[in-house]
């Protein structure tokens, strides 16, 4: 099974970038199941109905999210009835969506959970237990199990990555938008990233214009920062599975520059 997962998507660019080249990446890696992380879909900040559904309609399967995911109050009500935008498994009770999809994939049961780090990140309950949790729901035959851990702190994804080694069949980190270079295959079988980066415009500061950014850090007067638009590239990360094993036979970074 060949798994595409795609980096936090920054609002028009990075959302532009991947309805246009979807179908090509599918087409050109044999993709099975595409997934992206969605919180910084529109405008930079969280999502809306309309804007998930057309993705959904250009050949995305499941969208995972972040600390973003509420920021816009259209969110709410449609990630309780849309089960493939997922949001942290280890926020509180009763907070609207689900961390967890599955469904079958090429007649095979697959799972993608997302998860959010406590690493100077919003308070949240302990990641680490929300796996556990939630991978001993999932009946035995789900060998497929992936893994969007959602967090600041190099040290919190790796530690998560050894933690899961062996029970899921890959572990890729997203919240700083700086692809790493550290992609490997853990000896249990499980893929690990610790950042798959970010899909949307290079020209500023992690998808923002860099005169907004640079004023909140030098001024104590600054308005909130508005995306970036130039030098876009698409960010992922290509996993091919063994369905029988769950576990991950390779991992291949994609960084792509992508004209608009």
């Amino acid at each position: 099974m060949k798994i595409l997962m795609i980096g936090d998507v920054v609002a028009k660019p990075g959302r532009l970038a991947v309805l246009e080249r979807i179908q090509d990446l599918r087409e050109q890696h044999d993709i099975d199941l595409a997934i992206m992380n969605a919180e910084n879909l529109a405008g930079g900040f969280s999502v809306t109905p309309s804007l998930c559904e057309q993705l959904f309609a250009s050949g995305i399967d499941v969208m995972s999210s972040g600390n973003h995911i509420f920021d816009k109050k259209e969110a709410i009500p449609y990630i309780a009835k849309q089960p493939r935008l997922i949001r942290p498994a280890n926020y509180p009770p009763n907070t609207p969506g689900s961390g967890m999809w599955t469904g079958i994939i090429q007649g095979t049961q697959v799972a993608v959970i997302n998860l959010m780090g406590r690493v100077f990140m919003p308070p949240s309950d302990d990641p680490f237990r929300a796996a556990d949790r939630l991978l001993e729901s999932l009946p035995a035959e789900a060998k497929v199990r992936l893994v969007d851990i959602h967090a600041e702190a190099t040290s919190e994804k790796v530690a998560m990555g050894w933690y899961l080694d062996g029970r899921v069949s890959a572990v890729i980190g997203t919240h700083t938008h700086v692809q790493t270079a550290d992609e490997r295959v853990l000896p249990q079988g499980t893929a690990y990233l610790t950042d798959v980066g970010m899909t949307g415009s290079y020209s500023g500061v992690i998808g923002m214009k860099k005169s907004d950014v640079i004023a909140r850090f030098t001024s104590a007067i600054a308005r909130r920062a508005e995306h970036s638009t130039d030098e876009v590239r698409i960010c992922a990360a290509v996993l091919e599975i063994d369905e029988a094993t769950g576990k991950t036979r390779s991992i291949v970074r994609l960084n792509l520059a992508h004209e608009q």
